[in-house]
Order: C-alpha cells, then structure tokens, then sequence
C-alpha cells in the first residue's frame, strides 16, 4: 500500500510540476509578445511623430499649422518614457487642429508631392491604434494570468515588471482616417 501511495503522490507531484511549468512558459510567452507589441507600438508612434515633423517642415501647410504640428510632433520624439502617453495624446490632439477639415488635406495632397505624404501620415495615423491595441491586449492577456493564485503563490512571474497598459488619445482627423483606398 506505501509503495502504491508513493506513487500516486509521485504522479500527482508530476502533474502539479507540469502544470506550473506551462503556466511559467504561458507566462513567459504572453511577457515576449507584450514586449514586441511595445516595439512595434513604439515604431508605429515614431513613424506618426517623423511624418507629422516631416510634413510640418516641408511648407505646404500654413505657418500657424507648420508650428503646432511641429512642436506636437517633436515633442512626441522627445519625451522621457514617463511623459511619453501625454505627448502622443497632444500629438493626436494637434493632428486633429490641423487636418480637422477636408480642405486642409486636400490642400497638401494639391501641393507638390503632398499626395504622398497626405498618404503616409493617413496610414501612420491609422496603424497607430492598432498597435496601441495589439499591445494592450497583450498587457491584459498577462495581468489576467498574473493575477491567479497559483501564479503569485509560486511566484512564476519571477522578477518581470507588471505589464502596464499604454493609454493615450489615439483617434485619427477624420479627414485622414476615412480616404477611401489609401
């Protein structure tokens, strides 16, 4: 009878240990997946700041305009990691001033080689929330598992920082955002 019980134990040890250690994997996977979801989320906001710089340097928008979309723009490019969601948010706000109206747009797409960066900003504006969202369900994905009690008992997560989700105003200029085939 000891013989069968050490055994049964021996199993039931074997298949908690399995468990944990899919769990740590899973874990493990879901902090990867937050991380390239940041880089690309990262890249998606330069690539949005460098357009908007670009275009606000180029004079094919009015003085006032070239300014705050500049200033948003470089400010965005500049921020410290801490004030990095504000920046973004300003720059969403600022994209909004300035092509909140159709006629400014087609205003740039009417200057020399504004039809194609009237078209890059339209896609980096776009990819950004999808980016922003790829990484916060990333983020959620992760504090769901982290906050189960077999997680923080073992303490499978080990020493990895708690995911924080990236929150800012990402809405595009309706101008930008609803040109059919671009």
């Amino acid at each position: 009878m000891t013989v069968t019980l050490i055994i049964w134990i021996a199993v039931a040890l074997l298949a908690v240990g399995m468990y944990l250690s899919w769990t740590a994997g899973r874990l493990d996977r879901l902090h990867a997946r937050i991380d390239a979801a940041r880089a690309a989320l990262d890249a998606q906001l330069l690539r949005r700041a460098s357009v908007a710089q670009e275009l606000a340097t180029s004079g094919v928008l009015d003085p006032a305009a070239s300014i705050v979309l500049y200033q948003a723009a470089h400010a965005a490019r500049q921020a410290e990691e801490e004030h990095r969601e504000v920046t973004e948010s300003e720059l969403s706000q600022a994209l909004r001033a300035v092509f909140g109206e159709t006629a400014q747009v087609e205003a740039v797409r009417a200057a020399p080689g504004g039809e194609d960066a009237a078209d890059e900003l339209a896609a980096a504006v776009r990819r950004v929330p999808m980016a922003r969202r790829f990484h916060n369900d990333a983020v959620r994905a992760a504090r769901a598992l982290r906050t189960h009690r077999t997680v923080r008992w073992f303490r499978l997560a080990g020493h990895a920082p708690f995911p924080l989700a990236f929150e800012m105003d990402d809405e595009p200029p309706v101008a930008l955002a609803d040109r059919p085939g671009s």
